[in-house]
C-alpha cells in the first residue's frame, strides 16, 4: 500500500520538478499592439513583466506559464493619451496587472498553442494562440500573435478607438 501511495504522489509531482522553470527578463522582452483610434494606427507597448514559465518542450503538456504586465506602463508615444487609458480605460489604482495564465499547452519542435484565460481589470476570458519558442543563448524567446476585443474586458467605453487590437508577444524567458 505504501509503495503504491509512493508512486501516485512520485508521478502526481515528478513534472513540477523536472520542468525548467523561467522568468521573463524585462529588458529583452516587449508586449506591443496595434489598434485604430479615428480611423489611424495607434501603436503601443507595455512593460513590467512578471511571473513564472515552467517549459519543457519535449513535454508541451506539463508546461505553464503564468505571466503578468504592469498597465500602468501603456505607452503609445502620447503622455495625455497614455494619462487617459491608464486612468479611464485601465483604471490602474484599481487594477494594476493584465494577466495570462495557461490551462494548456500543445504542439511540437517549436511551434506551440497556448490555451489560457486573460484578465483585464475585474475580467478574465478564455484565450487561444499559437507560438513558437526557441532557445537562444540559455534563454527561451517565445513569440506570438492574438487579437482581442477591448469591451470584452471592460476596457474604455464608446468611443473613436476600435473595438478590436492585435497584440504582439516577444518574451524573453531565463531560468
Amino acid at each position: 500500500m505504501k509503495l503504491r501511495n509512493l508512486s501516485f504522489i512520485t508521478q502526481l509531482f515528478l513534472p513540477m520538478l523536472v520542468l525548467a522553470q523561467y522568468k521573463p527578463v524585462e529588458q529583452a522582452s516587449a508586449l506591443t499592439f496595434n489598434i485604430k483610434n479615428l480611423g489611424f494606427n495607434v501603436e503601443g507597448s507595455f512593460k513590467g513583466f512578471d511571473g513564472v514559465i515552467n517549459f519543457d518542450p519535449q513535454n508541451p503538456a506539463t508546461c505553464t506559464f503564468n505571466v503578468s504586465i504592469d498597465a500602468a506602463s501603456v505607452n503609445t508615444d502620447n503622455s495625455l493619451r497614455d494619462s487617459h487609458v491608464r486612468d479611464e480605460f485601465f483604471e490602474v489604482k484599481t487594477y494594476p496587472r493584465i494577466r495570462l495564465a495557461s490551462n494548456k499547452i500543445a504542439g511540437a519542435n517549436g511551434k506551440y498553442v497556448f490555451t489560457g484565460m486573460l484578465t483585464m481589470k475585474s475580467t478574465t476570458k478564455p484565450i487561444s494562440f499559437p507560438f513558437t519558442a526557441n532557445l537562444v543563448n540559455e534563454a527561451y524567446v517565445f513569440k506570438g500573435n492574438f487579437k482581442i476585443k477591448r469591451k470584452d474586458f471592460g476596457v474604455g467605453g464608446t468611443s473613436t478607438v476600435s473595438d478590436e487590437l492585435e497584440v504582439h508577444l516577444n518574451v524573453t524567458a531565463k531560468k
